[in-house]
Protein backbone atom coordinates (compact mmCIF):
# COMPACT_ATOMS: atom_id res chain seq x y z
CA UNK A 1 0.00 0.00 0.00
CA UNK A 2 1.17 3.69 -0.75
CA UNK A 3 0.80 5.44 2.27
CA UNK A 4 0.58 8.93 0.04
CA UNK A 5 3.44 10.67 2.19
CA UNK A 6 6.34 10.52 0.11
CA UNK A 7 8.08 13.47 0.36
CA UNK A 8 7.02 14.93 3.71
CA UNK A 9 8.63 16.42 6.61
CA UNK A 10 8.72 14.36 9.63
CA UNK A 11 9.77 15.15 13.43
CA UNK A 12 10.82 12.02 15.20
CA UNK A 13 11.92 12.21 18.54
CA UNK A 14 13.99 9.69 21.33
CA UNK A 15 14.77 8.28 17.26
CA UNK A 16 17.86 6.96 17.96
CA UNK A 17 17.46 3.11 18.71
CA UNK A 18 13.91 1.68 20.32
CA UNK A 19 10.69 2.33 18.95
CA UNK A 20 11.49 6.31 18.28
CA UNK A 21 13.60 4.46 15.63
CA UNK A 22 11.61 1.69 14.73
CA UNK A 23 9.15 4.74 13.45
CA UNK A 24 11.91 6.72 11.91
CA UNK A 25 12.75 3.65 9.57
CA UNK A 26 9.13 3.06 8.65
CA UNK A 27 8.70 6.87 7.69
CA UNK A 28 11.57 6.88 6.24
CA UNK A 29 10.51 3.85 3.86
CA UNK A 30 7.71 5.56 2.66
CA UNK A 31 9.70 8.39 1.39
CA UNK A 32 9.02 10.65 4.12
CA UNK A 33 12.23 13.41 4.77
CA UNK A 34 12.99 12.63 8.65
CA UNK A 35 14.50 14.83 11.13
CA UNK A 36 15.96 12.20 13.82
CA UNK A 37 16.20 14.23 17.49
CA UNK A 38 17.99 12.06 20.29
CA UNK A 39 20.37 13.12 23.25
CA UNK A 40 23.06 10.48 22.37
CA UNK A 41 25.30 11.80 19.42
CA UNK A 42 27.38 9.00 18.46
CA UNK A 43 24.54 6.48 18.98
CA UNK A 44 21.89 8.88 16.28
CA UNK A 45 24.58 9.34 14.28
CA UNK A 46 25.04 5.57 13.65
CA UNK A 47 21.36 5.16 13.24
CA UNK A 48 21.26 7.88 10.56
CA UNK A 49 24.09 6.37 8.76
CA UNK A 50 23.00 3.22 9.01
CA UNK A 51 19.06 4.06 8.04
CA UNK A 52 20.64 5.53 4.89
CA UNK A 53 22.59 2.84 4.16
CA UNK A 54 19.43 0.28 4.43
CA UNK A 55 16.99 2.31 2.50
CA UNK A 56 20.37 2.35 -0.26
CA UNK A 57 20.62 -1.79 -0.27
CA UNK A 58 16.83 -1.84 -0.25
CA UNK A 59 16.94 -0.17 -3.53
CA UNK A 60 19.52 -1.73 -5.20
CA UNK A 61 17.90 -5.13 -3.95
CA UNK A 62 14.77 -3.82 -5.55
CA UNK A 63 16.53 -3.78 -9.27
CA UNK A 64 17.59 -0.26 -9.11
CA UNK A 65 21.06 0.71 -10.13
CA UNK A 66 23.52 2.79 -8.59
CA UNK A 67 23.67 6.24 -10.28
CA UNK A 68 19.97 5.90 -11.33
CA UNK A 69 18.18 9.48 -10.64
CA UNK A 70 14.76 11.18 -11.41
CA UNK A 71 15.01 11.21 -15.15
CA UNK A 72 15.39 7.49 -14.69
CA UNK A 73 12.78 7.34 -12.90
CA UNK A 74 13.85 6.35 -9.91
CA UNK A 75 13.00 9.10 -6.81
CA UNK A 76 15.75 10.69 -4.98
CA UNK A 77 16.18 9.37 -1.65
CA UNK A 78 14.40 11.38 0.77
CA UNK A 79 16.49 13.34 3.55
CA UNK A 80 17.94 11.76 6.82
CA UNK A 81 18.72 14.96 9.22
CA UNK A 82 20.20 14.34 12.77
CA UNK A 83 19.88 16.91 15.96
CA UNK A 84 21.40 15.63 19.22
CA UNK A 85 19.52 17.05 21.72
CA UNK A 86 17.59 17.19 24.84
CA UNK A 87 13.57 17.72 23.55
CA UNK A 88 12.40 17.90 26.72
CA UNK A 89 14.04 21.13 27.02
CA UNK A 90 13.19 24.57 25.45
CA UNK A 91 16.83 24.56 23.69
CA UNK A 92 16.35 21.27 22.40
CA UNK A 93 13.08 22.13 20.59
CA UNK A 94 14.29 25.30 18.93
CA UNK A 95 17.24 23.37 17.95
CA UNK A 96 15.16 20.14 16.21
CA UNK A 97 13.23 23.31 14.71
CA UNK A 98 16.30 25.19 13.26
CA UNK A 99 18.27 22.19 12.08
CA UNK A 100 19.93 23.19 8.70
CA UNK A 101 18.29 22.07 5.70
CA UNK A 102 15.22 21.28 7.70
CA UNK A 103 11.70 22.61 7.28
CA UNK A 104 11.50 25.06 10.48
CA UNK A 105 8.62 24.37 12.36
CA UNK A 106 6.87 23.52 9.21
CA UNK A 107 6.91 19.71 10.43
CA UNK A 108 3.58 17.57 8.62
CA UNK A 109 4.39 14.63 10.80
CA UNK A 110 5.73 14.97 14.42
CA UNK A 111 6.52 11.52 16.75
CA UNK A 112 6.68 12.20 20.24
CA UNK A 113 8.49 10.24 22.27
CA UNK A 114 10.33 10.43 25.45
CA UNK A 115 12.22 8.31 27.90
CA UNK A 116 9.76 7.06 30.37
CA UNK A 117 10.02 7.85 33.96
CA UNK A 118 12.07 5.51 36.12
CA UNK A 119 10.11 2.81 38.08
CA UNK A 120 9.56 2.85 41.90
CA UNK A 121 7.90 2.64 44.57
CA UNK A 122 5.71 6.07 45.03
CA UNK A 123 6.93 6.66 48.89
CA UNK A 124 10.13 7.00 47.41
CA UNK A 125 9.39 10.01 45.03
CA UNK A 126 9.75 13.95 45.86
CA UNK A 127 7.95 16.64 44.19
CA UNK A 128 10.61 17.14 41.62
CA UNK A 129 10.41 13.72 40.31
CA UNK A 130 6.67 14.47 40.18
CA UNK A 131 7.91 17.48 37.58
CA UNK A 132 10.19 15.77 35.68
CA UNK A 133 7.72 13.45 34.66
CA UNK A 134 5.32 15.47 33.78
CA UNK A 135 7.64 17.97 31.64
CA UNK A 136 8.93 14.62 29.61
CA UNK A 137 5.70 13.01 28.91
CA UNK A 138 3.16 15.48 29.56
CA UNK A 139 4.12 18.94 28.48
CA UNK A 140 7.06 18.38 25.90
CA UNK A 141 4.37 16.77 23.72
CA UNK A 142 1.73 19.69 24.15
CA UNK A 143 5.10 22.08 23.15
CA UNK A 144 5.57 20.22 19.97
CA UNK A 145 2.19 19.99 19.22
CA UNK A 146 1.14 23.79 20.29
CA UNK A 147 4.38 24.72 17.95
CA UNK A 148 3.23 22.84 14.81
CA UNK A 149 -0.42 21.83 14.41
CA UNK A 150 -1.23 25.56 13.02
CA UNK A 151 0.81 25.32 10.61
CA UNK A 152 -0.46 21.84 9.58
CA UNK A 153 -3.93 23.14 9.61
CA UNK A 154 -3.02 25.73 7.32
CA UNK A 155 -1.83 23.62 4.66
CA UNK A 156 -4.34 21.19 5.01
CA UNK A 157 -2.29 17.79 6.25
CA UNK A 158 -0.78 17.22 9.61
CA UNK A 159 -0.13 13.76 11.47
CA UNK A 160 0.88 13.63 15.14
CA UNK A 161 2.00 10.61 16.92
CA UNK A 162 2.55 10.60 20.52
CA UNK A 163 4.20 7.29 21.95
CA UNK A 164 2.88 6.81 25.07
CA UNK A 165 2.29 3.65 26.57
CA UNK A 166 -0.41 0.04 27.41
CA UNK A 167 -0.12 1.40 30.91
CA UNK A 168 -2.17 4.68 30.41
CA UNK A 169 -5.34 1.90 30.27
CA UNK A 170 -3.83 -0.95 32.25
CA UNK A 171 -1.30 0.80 35.11
CA UNK A 172 1.53 -0.87 36.28
CA UNK A 173 2.03 -0.49 39.86
CA UNK A 174 6.07 0.18 39.78
CA UNK A 175 5.44 2.80 36.85
CA UNK A 176 3.73 5.54 38.74
CA UNK A 177 5.51 8.55 36.93
CA UNK A 178 5.01 7.15 33.60
CA UNK A 179 1.02 6.27 34.56
CA UNK A 180 0.52 9.82 35.92
CA UNK A 181 2.03 11.82 33.58
CA UNK A 182 1.25 10.03 30.27
CA UNK A 183 -2.56 9.71 31.48
CA UNK A 184 -2.24 13.55 31.56
CA UNK A 185 -1.56 14.25 28.09
CA UNK A 186 -4.11 11.44 26.64
CA UNK A 187 -6.65 13.78 28.46
CA UNK A 188 -4.99 16.60 26.85
CA UNK A 189 -5.28 14.79 23.21
CA UNK A 190 -8.60 14.18 23.58
CA UNK A 191 -9.97 17.48 24.10
CA UNK A 192 -7.78 18.95 21.40
CA UNK A 193 -7.56 16.39 18.28
CA UNK A 194 -11.45 16.78 18.38
CA UNK A 195 -11.49 20.81 17.54
CA UNK A 196 -12.77 21.45 14.15
CA UNK A 197 -9.74 23.85 13.33
CA UNK A 198 -7.42 20.83 13.34
CA UNK A 199 -9.77 17.50 12.46
CA UNK A 200 -11.72 19.46 10.10
CA UNK A 201 -8.70 20.82 8.30
CA UNK A 202 -7.19 16.78 7.84
CA UNK A 203 -4.82 17.26 10.82
CA UNK A 204 -4.93 14.28 13.07
CA UNK A 205 -3.60 13.48 16.82
CA UNK A 206 -3.51 10.00 18.02
CA UNK A 207 -1.46 8.09 20.83
CA UNK A 208 0.50 5.10 20.10
CA UNK A 209 0.43 2.78 22.71
CA UNK A 210 2.76 0.10 22.96
CA UNK A 211 2.90 -2.77 25.32
CA UNK A 212 5.76 -5.24 26.43
CA UNK A 213 8.62 -4.65 23.36
CA UNK A 214 12.08 -5.52 23.05
CA UNK A 215 13.54 -2.51 23.92
CA UNK A 216 15.92 -1.01 26.73
CA UNK A 217 13.52 0.54 28.27
CA UNK A 218 11.45 -3.28 28.83
CA UNK A 219 15.12 -4.38 30.66
CA UNK A 220 15.22 -1.61 32.83
CA UNK A 221 11.89 -2.31 33.64
CA UNK A 222 12.26 -5.91 34.10
CA UNK A 223 15.08 -5.53 36.35
CA UNK A 224 13.24 -3.90 38.82
CA UNK A 225 10.80 -6.08 39.07
CA UNK A 226 13.38 -8.83 39.40
CA UNK A 227 14.85 -6.80 42.29
CA UNK A 228 11.49 -6.62 43.42
CA UNK A 229 10.57 -9.75 43.75
CA UNK A 230 13.83 -11.31 44.34
CA UNK A 231 13.58 -13.44 41.25
CA UNK A 232 16.21 -14.02 38.47
CA UNK A 233 16.51 -11.40 35.17
CA UNK A 234 15.28 -14.44 33.38
CA UNK A 235 12.35 -15.98 35.16
CA UNK A 236 11.24 -12.24 35.33
CA UNK A 237 11.30 -11.66 31.28
CA UNK A 238 9.83 -15.48 31.12
CA UNK A 239 7.13 -15.37 33.43
CA UNK A 240 5.98 -11.79 31.29
CA UNK A 241 6.42 -13.13 27.49
CA UNK A 242 3.59 -15.84 29.24
CA UNK A 243 1.19 -13.39 30.18
CA UNK A 244 0.80 -11.98 26.70
CA UNK A 245 -1.45 -13.95 24.36
CA UNK A 246 0.86 -13.70 21.38
CA UNK A 247 3.59 -15.08 23.77
CA UNK A 248 6.29 -12.99 22.28
CA UNK A 249 7.86 -9.24 23.00
CA UNK A 250 6.99 -7.00 20.38
CA UNK A 251 9.61 -5.61 17.87
CA UNK A 252 10.40 -2.08 16.71
CA UNK A 253 9.86 -2.68 13.26
CA UNK A 254 6.20 -3.90 13.59
CA UNK A 255 5.65 -0.74 15.71
CA UNK A 256 6.96 1.64 13.44
CA UNK A 257 4.77 0.22 10.83
CA UNK A 258 1.94 0.75 12.95
CA UNK A 259 3.41 4.60 13.55
CA UNK A 260 3.67 4.82 9.59
CA UNK A 261 -0.42 3.88 9.22
CA UNK A 262 -1.06 6.43 11.45
CA UNK A 263 0.52 9.22 9.36
CA UNK A 264 -1.09 8.02 6.20
CA UNK A 265 -3.16 9.65 3.98
CA UNK A 266 -5.86 6.57 4.19
CA UNK A 267 -5.31 7.23 8.12
CA UNK A 268 -7.36 10.42 7.95
CA UNK A 269 -10.53 10.01 9.54
CA UNK A 270 -8.86 8.32 12.78
CA UNK A 271 -8.29 10.77 15.15
CA UNK A 272 -8.24 11.42 19.21
CA UNK A 273 -7.47 7.69 19.19
CA UNK A 274 -5.39 5.12 21.79
CA UNK A 275 -4.14 2.52 19.40
CA UNK A 276 -3.27 -0.33 21.90
CA UNK A 277 -0.52 -2.45 20.43
CA UNK A 278 0.38 -5.27 23.09
CA UNK A 279 -0.14 -8.67 21.82
CA UNK A 280 -3.59 -8.51 23.49
CA UNK A 281 -2.20 -8.60 27.15
CA UNK A 282 -5.06 -5.80 27.56
CA UNK A 283 -7.88 -7.74 28.63
CA UNK A 284 -10.41 -5.17 28.29
CA UNK A 285 -13.53 -5.13 26.17
CA UNK A 286 -12.68 -1.19 25.73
Amino acid sequence: MDLGIAGKWALVCGASKGLGLGCAQALYAEGVNVVLVARGREVLQQSATDLIAAQAANTLDNGQKEGENEQNNVKIPPKVLFVAADITTEAGRAAAFSVAGGPGKDFDIVVTNAGGPPPGDFRTWEREDWLKAVDANMLTPIELIKATVDGMAARGFGRIVNITSSAVKAPIDILGLSNGARSGLTGFVAGVARTTKLAGNNVTINNLLPGAYDTDRLKTTMQGAAQKSGKTMDDVMDARRKTIPALRFGNPAEFGATCAFLCSQQAGYITGQNVLTDGGAYSGTY
